[in-house]
């Protein structure tokens, strides 16, 4: 039994460690090409709908790390940036990262990769904008950001080889980890009880799933080795989905360095919004 853990842990790395270098070089040179300039000067325009989509565009071709997004977000408030378009940045930019969303397609699927990039995408437009309907831009703190550059050079094969090893070191581990965790369950854990407790009629998981999925920090690198193993164990897709994205979302780490920026109230709603967008999409993954 052992040894079948061993083996699907050594295919599961080897798939994904392929997988992840190779789209990585070829989006990092793909990014020298886009005309990032263009793009910010669509946020503070009068049509809210090009901006939602620059906002979400931005989100997608920026990294994806916590640690990234916060002194973007920063900088964006710093630069007059609408509330509602950098609420659209915030919540789209954990979820939305071109090297994951291609592994998940490979690994998971591209129709689920489809539905979660829309659901994920959407989502995001519509809490950005309810957030400042309500008047919670008056919850951000007085911030300024010291020593972020946020120029870019152009991008080269070797370039891009360099911006792919960091990226590997940040979140390779999370990937062996979630490789490690999917191997386990795939060899340990009976498909009889996973299917009993948490198949297709346990859409109670669903809400579950998303608030437990915060506080686990289970990168969204992880979950999509894990996320393959248990559906094809039997799990239910909606709960698999809520957590993946409450988990991405909102992680603690992203949380605790908003406690700098934002004021409790923003706070809170952020993950209240993040549980009702994990609760919602794996709803209707569940319904599909």
């Amino acid at each position: 039994m052992m040894l079948d853990v061993l083996k699907s842990f050594g295919v599961i790395v080897l798939e994904l460690t392929v997988l992840f270098v190779v789209i990585s070089l070829v989006i990092h040179v793909l990014q020298g090409y886009i005309p990032y300039e263009q793009l910010e000067k669509r946020f503070t325009g009068k049509n809210k709908i090009w901006a939602s989509l620059a906002a979400l565009l931005f989100a997608f071709i920026t990294p994806f790390c916590s640690c990234s997004t916060i002194p973007i977000m920063v900088n964006m408030l710093k630069n007059k940036i609408p509330f509602s378009i950098v609420m659209v940045f915030l919540f789209s930019s954990p979820v939305l990262d071109p090297t994951i969303l291609t592994v998940m397609g490979v690994v998971m699927g591209w129709k689920v990769t489809f539905l979660y990039t829309v659901i994920t995408a959407v989502s995001s437009i519509m809490i950005g904008f309810t957030l400042n309907r309500f008047g919670f831009e008056k919850y951000v703190k007085n911030v300024s950001m010291t020593g972020f550059n946020q120029s870019r050079t152009s991008v080269n094969w070797k370039s891009a080889l360099t911006e792919t090893w960091n990226l590997m070191k940040t979140v390779y581990p999370y990937l062996v980890v979630g490789a490690a965790i999917g191997a386990i369950i795939h060899g340990l854990v009976p498909t009889e009880f996973i299917v009993k407790w948490f198949g297709h009629d346990a859409w109670w998981l669903i809400p579950v799933a998303a608030v437990i999925g915060i506080p686990l920090y289970i990168r969204l690198s992880s979950m999509i080795p894990i996320s393959q193993i248990l559906i094809m164990k039997g799990m239910a897709l909606g709960p698999v989905m809520a957590m993946l994205i409450s988990s991405a979302g909102a992680s603690l780490p992203e949380v605790v360095l908003m406690k700098s920026i934002f004021k409790k109230q923003l706070i809170v709603a952020f993950i209240l919004s993040v549980v009702s967008m994990s609760t919602v999409s794996g709803i209707i993954f569940y319904l599909l």
